[in-house]
């Protein structure tokens, strides 16, 4: 996905086209589950406004789905599962794929990126 003055540059250099064929050729699609592609708009033009200097909202910093402020804790699903959720993931540049070490403590359940160095 383009952002910032390439979004900007690809924009003008595209000049009149359709709105679809201008978010598919700065690459914001991605595929159903059914294999057809998706042209995500939202995050085009949220890319379009931030490349002008136009920002929409708080950011991501303490905001979740829907605008509602991160709460900072977890419960423990029925089926045992500790779910860390995407707002958090987000604010930490988290990738999939990316690996932890679990460290348990007397309270505390502490996460570790393999590799990384541990931070007090």
């Amino acid at each position: 996905m383009l952002t910032g003055t390439e979004l900007l540059a690809k924009v003008k250099d595209l000049g009149d086209v359709s709105k679809t064929d201008l978010a598919t050729a700065c690459v914001y699609v991605s595929k159903k589950k059914d294999g057809s592609d998706r042209v995500n708009f939202t995050a085009f033009y949220e890319a379009l406004l931030n490349a002008k200097g136009i920002e929409l909202g708080g950011g991501p910093a303490g905001m979740g789905k829907g605008g509602r402020k991160l709460s900072y804790t977890a419960k423990v699903q029925g089926n045992g599962n500790l779910l860390v959720g995407k707002a958090y993931t987000a604010m930490l540049n988290l990738q999939p794929g990316d690996e932890f070490e679990i460290k348990l403590g007397k309270k505390a359940v502490r996460l570790i990126p393999v590799g990384g160095e541990e931070e007090e």
